[in-house]
């Protein structure tokens, strides 16, 4: 899997190409995830090249988190340019879903459209939490690990996100929430003019599933798939379900 080289950081990506298309679908992970994250989207959807990147400071990439989604959305913007994809369908979980709005609205030609899963217009955070990722990690980490998967997954899912989390750096994921709470385009969504699905986990309790409603609600003939039986970390709960939503959109949508 390979790496770019962007403002003196190497960001890792993984990526599947098809042949005969020219369209892209480019993945980017919520606060404190990596690229495995899409891991059952990038093994199993067709008709598109996919693309899925671990941001600054995540997952391989090196470098350090941010601390404002504007940041992040420059270098997802800068990621784009490097690989030459001009324009392109990005889909976005949580922190990334507010990565790729703000990419809609302020670089609007570089997007085809949007898949926005498990996240929302504002993404304010608790101080509790934003405390206790500065001053007591580990167990900050126990309490979002329950909001983020609903009661029926997996345990051993559930383990593999307490991993994952934990091998980030406290500065890193706490960077991270201070970015979605940072973060409101909520007076903007109508601005947002491309093709956009919005996903969510019927009992996703971080971004609960009003927050998709307001998305569909306000940006231009967007379409809302609700999912049973999936928390927040929808795509990895259901991904099958996951994928044929979005296997419907793209077979409307020409990146």
């Amino acid at each position: 899997m390979p790496t770019i080289e962007i403002a003196g950081e190497s960001l890792f990506y993984a990526r599947r190409l098809a042949k005969g298309t020219k369209s892209s679908l480019v993945f980017v992970h919520g606060a404190g995830g990596t690229h495995r994250h899409w891991g059952h989207q990038l093994r199993w959807l067709q008709g598109a090249n996919l693309y899925a990147l671990d941001l600054p400071g995540h997952g391989r990439s090196a470098g350090g988190g941010r601390a404002s989604v504007d940041a992040y959305a420059a270098s997802l913007q800068a990621f784009l340019e490097a690989l030459g994809l001009t324009r392109a369908i990005l889909a976005g979980h949580s922190m990334g879903g507010a990565i790729v709005q703000l990419l809609a609205l302020e670089h609007s030609s570089m997007v085809g459209g949007l898949i926005l899963v498990g996240t929302g217009a504002r993404l304010r955070v608790l101080p509790s939490l934003l405390d206790g990722l500065a001053n007591d990690f580990e167990e900050t980490i126990e309490a979002l690990l329950g909001y983020a998967y609903s009661a029926s997954a997996p345990t051993d899912l559930v383990e593999l996100g307490r991993q994952e989390w934990l091998a980030n750096s406290p500065e890193v994921i706490r960077g991270d929430f201070l970015a979605c709470d940072g973060f409101d385009v909520m007076d903007r969504l109508g601005k947002i003019r491309c093709p956009t699905l919005v996903l969510c986990g019927e009992e996703d309790s971080l971004t609960p599933p009003k927050y998709s409603h307001l998305l569909r609600d306000s940006i231009a003939d967007a379409a809302l798939t609700v999912i049973s039986d999936a928390g927040h970390m929808v795509m990895l709960e259901q991904p099958q379900r996951v994928n044929r939503a979005i296997e419907e959109f793209f077979q409307t949508t020409v990146a």
